[in-house]
């Protein structure tokens, strides 16, 4: 089967692109996207280029962007181009090179999609990039997940070159005497995958010639198993996972509860690393809390708590208005009146009210997040308690005590919000008048 053909039927196999719309290919001029924008078009799709120039190989960069420009006015394509600043961004994001060419490259992409109205973004990943990514994710210890490889579709991004060779790339260029630039730096071995490329393959192949065929047919044969392997996860998953809690119990009731965690973890971004250690110190001290680039995870009594890493400032504090409503947080919001008050009258019980004797109050009220030796006196007692002691009482985790609101009068908290009241604010057969907050 020639190349071409090959391509055709990987497309229709899988469901690649359609010819309603144009396709936008990825383009940086070397040879795989090269191959990638021929072969559509000699396929009979109609096709837009875009190709990012990075500024990180000085004049090969200038290079590789005029020879796109010729290639696409030649062949009659439309070109999108953009010059970015990737070392810039990388500094700003506190991100690698390789990532930050990466964002700033799907950014365009997705911009394209969207102000064109394109199909998809093809790009061109061959059978070697497979035989690689499934090598470097083995290496990494990714799990099933990874071993699967490079998929032949992730959302808009497709890759039809897929079942491929880079040999059969060349060739098919060779026959259309069609040229293309190489970027010097895939001949350079500093780098995790070309290392696999420039000395590990070559190797692989000398034991057993059809090495990449066989990690490719191999990953593919797994991307199967995977979908069941989904589901039964998907299932355990249900019984481990409640709210925003891994129950330790549950999950060391299933057949392998390390792989359970980890592919609970992974999806928040943890890696292998962080899950092992996570798995080995699940009955240790309580209050140890993990980090990923997205979420934060809490080791709490008989669970692992997670949440999103917030956007919200570390500290809280707002000054309420006399009377009237006020959002204090997305999920927050506080109704506050006065009125007048006769001795034996009826008062709330509920959690989300408190009514304090207002010539009691200091004014501002504030509410705020807690402090390091917040002390307050809980309805019904005569002696100060911290208030993470009382926090502690309630088995409120630590996540939560960091959410705690406290309504404060001055230098005293008049009520942890949603779950006591302080005494000295208490309304007594003395008081006249009452300031009523109430949580909506």
């Amino acid at each position: 089967m020639d190349f071409k053909e090959k391509v055709k039927n990987c497309i229709a196999r899988h469901e690649l692109l359609g010819r309603e719309h144009p396709v936008l290919v990825a383009l940086s001029g070397g040879a795989d996207s090269v191959a990638l924008a021929c072969v559509l078009q000699d396929l009979g799709y109609k096709i837009e280029a875009a190709h990012c120039n990075f500024c990180l190989r000085g004049a090969e960069s200038d290079r590789d962007e005029a020879f796109v420009t010729d290639f696409c006015q030649r062949r009659k394509i439309v070109l999108h181009r953009r010059c970015f600043s990737t070392h810039a961004y990388a500094h700003e994001h506190h991100v690698s090179i390789e990532m930050a060419a990466r964002t700033l490259r799907y950014d365009f992409f997705e911009q394209l999609l969207q102000e064109r109205d394109l199909d998809c973004v093809a790009v061109a990943h061959h059978r070697e990039d497979n035989t690689e990514t499934v090598l470097l994710n083995l290496l990494r210890g990714t799990g099933i997940r990874g071993l699967r490889g490079i998929q032949y579709r992730n959302g808009k991004v497709v890759r039809p070159l897929l079942d491929v060779s880079r040999q059969e790339i060349e060739d098919y260029l060779a026959e259309c005497h069609q040229d293309y630039v190489t970027d010097s730096t895939n001949l350079q071995d500093e780098v995790q995958r070309n290392k696999i490329r420039l000395n590990v393959m070559p190797r692989m192949r000398e034991i057993y010639p059809n090495a990449d065929e066989s990690i490719h047919q191999g990953a593919r044969r797994l991307s199967d198993a995977f979908r069941i392997y989904e589901y039964g996860m998907d299932l355990l998953m249900q019984q481990v996972v409640h709210g925003n809690k891994i129950l330790l119990e549950e999950l060391n009731r299933t057949p392998a509860p390390e792989t359970v965690l980890y592919e609970i973890l992974s999806r928040m971004d943890f890696n292998p690393a962080q899950v092992a250690a996570i798995y080995e110190q699940q009955g240790g001290e309580s209050g140890k809390v993990y980090e990923s680039p997205t979420h934060r995870l809490l080791r709490d009594r008989e669970a692992l708590v997670f949440e999103k890493k917030a956007v919200r400032p570390a500290r809280l504090e707002k000054v309420l208005p006399l009377e009237g409503i006020m959002r204090v947080t997305d999920d927050v919001t506080f109704l506050i009146s006065r009125s007048s008050y006769s001795s034996g009258g009826p008062l709330p019980r509920e959690k989300n009210v408190i009514c304090m004797d207002l010539d009691k109050v200091e004014f501002p009220l504030v509410v705020r997040t807690p402090q390091t030796g917040d002390r307050f006196m809980p309805f019904g007692m005569k002696g100060m308690k911290l208030v993470s002691d009382f926090l502690t009482d309630l088995k409120k985790n630590v996540f939560e005590k960091e959410r705690q609101l406290l309504v404060c009068s001055g230098d005293k908290i008049a009520w942890v919000v949603g779950e006591r009241p302080d005494d000295r604010f208490r309304v007594t057969e003395h008081t006249r008048h009452i300031l009523r907050i109430q949580l909506l």
